[in-house]
């Protein structure tokens, strides 16, 4: 059997490469080492390429929904984030292993995150962070050199001579690790073989200050049905907390139970799934011609993208035949993208098996994770305002209020004018009786034991059973109008926006005056805008949670 192989970016680039493929790749790591936005000159200037050629580039990740393009600024999508999603689905364990990491980091009131190795550094896969003044966590999908971090002296010790080799060449063309934005650079302190040693002879590593004054982790391997390290437990806590010899007296006997168990779960978990015949999220695109698409769309550059996400099932590794029949692509288009893949180091080949590499998540996962569904839904608010003339919003449920947590204004002279921020009342606004609405029966009942239903206008409703009535109504019909119930003269309709488990997180509405539509036209033309526009939300909400907490602002 061949052995395993993974090109690195810098060699001879193979003849069968696609180019299109590749520049596209340069655009979205460049985006995502500007922290997510870039204007086109600018990326012309960090690609080097042609304006002509970062213009279509572009042009064909924003009909792919992975970047907007909004004049002459570029930012990254919250749909990107399925390439990502495809390689820590393919792995299995954040997925399989992240309430635990979660309930750990309750019980140790610590962070606590999953690292996994890439080509001699280090990336996070999964994270459960504290929520206080001084929270110490990294982005998921960020870089980080190995020996500063007690995960990279774990997975050290099982290198051999050439990756000893490709960690020298790296630190001496980098001797500070400017290379790795996320952390302050800092010369290498010369003991990083020594700490390898204490962590081959102990089974845990602990970084003391390494990353930056302060910050101290410990880290244990965790290792899967076959013996192999599949990653790493890593708590991180600060020295007003602990000592870098307090965390390991007090945290390691906890952190090593912790894995173990995560090793019985994983033992314990369904054999790899097959996915060959599961459909590629993009592969809609790869049918499409360049007719629907536009002349200044790159086929080819979508195609290999596709590729990336025919690796999304548990435990994904693929052969070139499976990957066409998951794409839709033929053989020849599917191996001419893995060919590129594998020489830019986003994917590994071991004889006829391929699987995608954690440099995957170096295109675009870092900056994406820290996303808020605030941010998601501005765009699709601002699209929706724009179609119909009207104000729309975005609000969450805070005990028995509403608070507006996005908006998009329109410029009409007479214009509902709301902040974000603002409260109103849940009982008495169409965002807040969408959200009621959902509520389970014992919780809907208590809030409202406790609610003040007062006459806010003078059509209010104030009566506990008619509000109950309405609300049901609003269940069965999966939306809210009120009529001049807040405010004389204001008209609102409003639909939920559901998370993956299909609750209701928010909900949006739209605002006008009662002489701009009736009744009538507000269910006629404005609730299926509404719809659609929550539709969107939705998708890229579901997408950027699917390994990630997504904040609601």
């Amino acid at each position: 059997m061949p052995p395993t192989r993974t090109a690195q970016p810098g060699t001879q680039v193979p003849a069968e490469a696609v180019a299109p493929l590749m520049r596209g790749i340069a655009v979205l790591r460049r985006l995502t080492d500007a922290d997510g936005s870039l204007s086109l000159s600018e990326l012309e200037r960090a690609t080097g390429l042609a304006r002509s050629t970062v213009d279509r580039v572009t042009l064909t990740l924003a009909r792919t929904g992975y970047v907007r393009v909004d004049g002459r600024s570029v930012t990254l999508a919250p749909r990107l984030m399925e390439l990502g999603n495809a390689y820590l689905s393919s792995i299995r364990f954040p997925g399989l292993l992240g309430d635990s990491v979660d309930a750990l980091a309750d019980e140790l009131d610590e962070s606590v995150s999953l690292a996994v190795p890439d080509h001699g550094d280090i990336r996070f896969v999964h994270q459960a962070t504290r929520r206080r003044p001084m929270s110490l966590s990294f982005r998921i999908g960020d870089l980080l050199p190995a020996e500063r971090t007690a995960p990279g002296a774990l997975f050290a010790t099982n290198w051999g001579a050439a990756e000893w080799q490709t960690w020298k060449e790296r630190r001496l063309l980098d001797p500070e690790g400017s290379g790795f934005p996320p952390l302050p650079p800092a010369p290498h302190d010369g003991h990083f073989g020594e700490r390898v040693d204490t962590a081959r002879a102990e089974g845990c590593a602990l970084d003391d200050q390494l990353i930056e004054p302060g910050l101290i982790a410990l880290a244990v391997p965790v290792r899967d049905p076959a013996g192999a390290v599949a990653c790493a437990l890593n708590v991180v806590s600060h020295t007003s907390r602990y000592t870098a010899r307090d965390l390991r007296r007090d945290l390691l006997p906890r952190l090593r139970e912790a894995a173990s168990a995560m090793e019985r779960r994983l033992r314990e978990a369904s054999p790899e799934g097959d996915v060959a015949t599961a459909s590629g999220a993009l592969a809609s695109w790869t049918a499409a011609s360049k007719q629907e698409l536009g002349r200044e769309f790159v086929e080819s550059l979508a195609r290999g993208l596709t590729v990336i996400t025919a690796f999304g099932g548990d435990g994904a590794a693929l052969t070139l035949s499976a990957v066409a029949r998951a794409t839709g692509l033929s053989r020849a288009s599917a191996r001419r993208a893995l060919i590129t893949l594998e020489h830019l180091g986003y994917v590994t080949v071991d004889d006829r098996e391929h699987r995608l590499t954690p440099r995957v998540l170096s295109l675009g996962y870092p900056p994406l994770s820290r996303t808020t569904l605030s941010r998601i839904a501005e765009p699709h608010l601002a699209g929706l305002a724009g179609r119909i003339q009207e104000s729309a919003s975005l609000a969450v449920l805070a005990d028995d209020s509403v608070q507006y947590v996005a908006r998009a204004a329109t410029r009409r002279i007479m214009n509902v004018n709301i902040t974000v921020g603002t409260r109103f009342p849940a009982y008495a606004t169409s965002l807040g009786r969408v959200l009621l609405a959902d509520l389970p029966h014992a919780a809907l009942g208590s809030l409202l034991d406790h609610a003040e239903l007062r006459q806010l206008a003078p059509h209010t409703l104030t009566r506990r059973s008619e509000l109950e009535d309405v609300l049901e109504g609003v269940r069965a019909g999966g939306y809210a109008l009120v009529d001049e119930e807040l405010e004389a003269g204001l008209r609102s309709i409003a639909v939920p926006v559901r998370d993956r488990d299909g609750g209701a997180v928010a909900s949006i509405n739209v605002a006008m005056h009662s002489s701009s539509r009736t009744i009538e036209e507000c269910l006629e033309q404005v609730l299926p805008q509404l719809r659609l526009t929550a539709g969107s939300i939705e998708s890229e909400l579901h997408t950027a949670a699917r390994f990630s907490h997504i904040a609601v602002v």
